[in-house]
């Protein structure tokens, strides 16, 4: 199918994100952080922290760093996809990053306040912007960065997001709200062009809107608004970091040519796309994590590698 113009920015849009920050910002992050020792490794210290995001909700995440270094270290922000848990970071704190790991609202270790579950996540309150399931997951994210920069141990000018999935887009929307995001890689962004995500595909997660649709056509009006305010197409403008972006053409759950509207629409001087022909929503991980590796130490760790 032809990709239709995207849906366009609401007008209030930039108002409506700047009170959400403004709400967030207001409450005292409160971070808590316990030694876990049974996780932890001889190269690798592992923390369960929590800290307090938009509407009072405690949101949990894994925090790992390097057992022994010197001097400060570069950050990494990440997430998990639509229906995963949030692992362990091992791998990114053995290549020398400080990273969080956040476990967004509706997760297990956040559910207690918010618990919409899976499916139903992405249609919560999905007729009212001020609401909806997303607002708060998307705070939930930069109050992660919140908790980055407030760690002594991380130096805030060398701070780069990365995700795949629900968290490639969250990484996409962060680094435009967010210009202590120094770099950010994206991969099957998800919650992207939305209109025509939906149109496009009958596989979950994105069904969930069409299901919704179909028992409330009444509300179709009041759904396309909402998304209109957290749809990634919304926020890439904004996006001024060194980005990349990675798709599988082969993709039926976060479409490539949703996708590719995001991409166009980034604002970001720098930025490059990664199609893999014949890859999934996997959107080619295996060939791309060189790619993204090579990255983040030339953008964090300025080691000077060409691109």
């Amino acid at each position: 199918m032809a990709l239709r113009k995207p849906t366009g920015k609401p007008d209030d849009f930039d108002a409506f994100w700047n009170d959400v920050r403004r709400q967030a910002d207001a409450l005292p992050l409160e971070p808590k952080i316990t030694a876990d020792p049974l996780r932890s490794t001889d190269d690798v210290s592992v923390f369960q922290v929590y800290f307090t995001s938009l509407d009072n909700i405690r949101i949990a995440g894994w925090y790992c760093r390097p057992a022994n270094f010197s001097g400060t270290l570069p950050g990494l922000l990440t997430l998990p996809g639509y229906q995963a848990e949030p692992r362990i970071p091992l791998d990114w704190a053995r290549q020398g990053y400080a990273v969080l790991n956040v476990a967004a609202r509706g997760k297990l270790k956040s559910h207690h306040n918010f618990n919409p579950g899976v499916p139903n996540l992405i249609t919560h309150n999905i007729t009212d912007r001020n609401t909806y399931a997303y607002r708060g997951i998307i705070a939930d994210a930069w109050r992660g960065l919140d908790f980055l920069l407030a760690q002594q141990e991380i130096d805030p000018s060398r701070i780069g997001m990365v995700g795949s999935s629900q968290s490639g887009g969250l990484t996409i929307i962060t680094a435009a709200l967010r210009s202590e995001i120094k770099a950010a890689s994206a991969g099957a962004p998800f919650m992207c062009a939305l209109p025509e995500a939906i149109r496009l595909t009958d596989t979950y997660p994105y069904q969930e809107i069409n299901d919704y649709l179909r028992v409330y056509p009444e509300s179709r009006d009041a759904v396309m608004t909402t998304l209109s305010y957290f749809d990634g197409v919304s926020f890439a403008g904004q996006v001024a970091c060194p980005i990349i972006v990675n798709i599988g053409l082969r993709d039926n759950i976060c479409p490539p040519g949703a996708t590719r509207a995001v991409f166009e629409a980034i604002g970001s001087a720098d930025k490059k796309l990664y199609p893999y022909d014949g890859q999934g929503h996997d959107a080619g991980a295996h060939l791309q994590k060189p790619i993204v590796t090579e990255f983040f130490a030339r953008h964090l760790k300025n080691t000077g590698a060409s691109s």
